[in-house]
């Protein structure tokens, strides 16, 4: 008697331990069954759109609660579209995520007609890559350096005002003595491709130079295009002898304005969520997203698409965007000689 009198007492702590329900997780309890809508402000087939679609496939296991998250092509506007509608329409609770256009920020920065956006807002959750962008010439037309452009016309493709496709090469033109001629309407970067090998135009304003690796490694391997011009802060290994855009000017407004122009490649390919979103899903999604980036299989995938994997936080992200909405005054006057005085 004595014993079974002493297991209760020693086994009482361990049934009444056993009976106290766990900790409550406010995150997991609001993304359990939940959908989070992955919104891509470009056309479909694109590095943007690769790059957020494999995120799709690999972030929910990190999100505490597993939601589900589904891609949606959200096109318009060099991406102020899906970005006034993050902004304005999107619910504002962690359940609406955006692939956005890495000029938004310079694009709010010298008031561009049609934003209705703050990046400031916005909560940067995570960044994929840093790789810069390039601008390129089709190989029918014989350009194959940047000194060319000087002195013949090449006519470049673009998606809209707002997009790096068309104030990169405006920004050359007007500071650097460039004569490219730019093509509006294109929906995406994959419909310049297409216009390129129909002959429609000659080169593409704008591309990551990871995403020619990843999507068109056979047309670097055959030198049907050519790097003319890398955007970025510092020359990249594979492009020693791509100049960058700073490099092409004299004075030294002009290589600040360049500077400026050029920063946005720091947060190539972001993911936000809508303003007023709750701290804690904020950090628990950022903390997935940074889980995602060593998850052997994200990365097994990101490596057989030949896609690269180097990526920012988003608080570092962050700080980089709202830099770019803060630019100087100065330097805001110069851009907006090219890039437009907006409203």
């Amino acid at each position: 008697m004595f014993r079974n009198a002493l297991t209760a007492m020693l086994l009482t702590p361990i049934i009444a331990a056993a009976s106290v329900p766990a900790a409550a997780d406010p995150v997991a309890d609001f993304y359990r069954g939940k959908t989070i809508q992955m919104v891509i402000g470009v056309s479909a087939g694109g590095d943007y759109d690769l790059r957020a679609r494999l995120l799709a496939r690999h972030l929910p296991k990190h999100i505490p609660g597993n939601p589900k998250i589904v891609p949606q092509n959200m096109l318009g506007a060099g991406g102020f579209v899906a970005a006034n509608w993050l902004a304005s329409v999107a619910p504002k609770d962690g359940t609406a995520l955006l692939a956005i256009s890495s000029n938004l920020p310079v694009s709010q920065a010298v008031d561009l007609e049609g934003v209705k956006f703050d990046v400031r807002k916005f909560s940067y959750i995570g960044n994929t890559t840093d790789s810069p962008n390039v601008i390129n010439s089709w190989h029918t037309t014989g350009i194959t350096r940047i000194e060319q452009v000087m002195e013949k016309e090449l006519v470049v493709g673009a998606t809209g005002r707002s997009s790096g496709s068309y104030y990169y090469p405006a920004a050359l033109n007007a500071f650097a003595g460039t004569k490219f001629k730019i093509v509006f309407g294109y929906r995406g970067g994959a419909d310049v491709n297409i216009a390129m090998e129909r002959g429609e135009v000659g080169g593409r304003g704008s591309n990551l130079w990871a995403s020619w690796l990843s999507t068109r490694p056979q047309w670097l391997a055959e030198k049907k295009i050519h790097m003319l011009v890398q955007i970025a802060l510092k020359r990249h290994p594979d492009l020693k002898d791509v100049p960058l855009m700073q490099d092409l000017v004299k004075t030294e407004l002009h290589k600040q304005v360049m500077t400026f122009i050029s920063a946005d490649t720091a947060i190539a390919r972001s993911i936000v969520t809508t303003p007023d979103v709750p701290a804690e899903r904020v950090a628990a999604l950022r903390a997935a997203f940074d889980a995602a980036m060593k998850d052997p299989a994200l990365l097994k995938e990101a490596a057989q698409a030949q896609q690269d994997i180097s990526p920012t936080t988003g608080a570092e992200a962050q700080q980089i965007a709202n830099a770019l909405a803060n630019a100087s005054p100065e330097v805001v006057a110069e851009a907006k000689k090219v890039l437009g005085d907006g409203k």
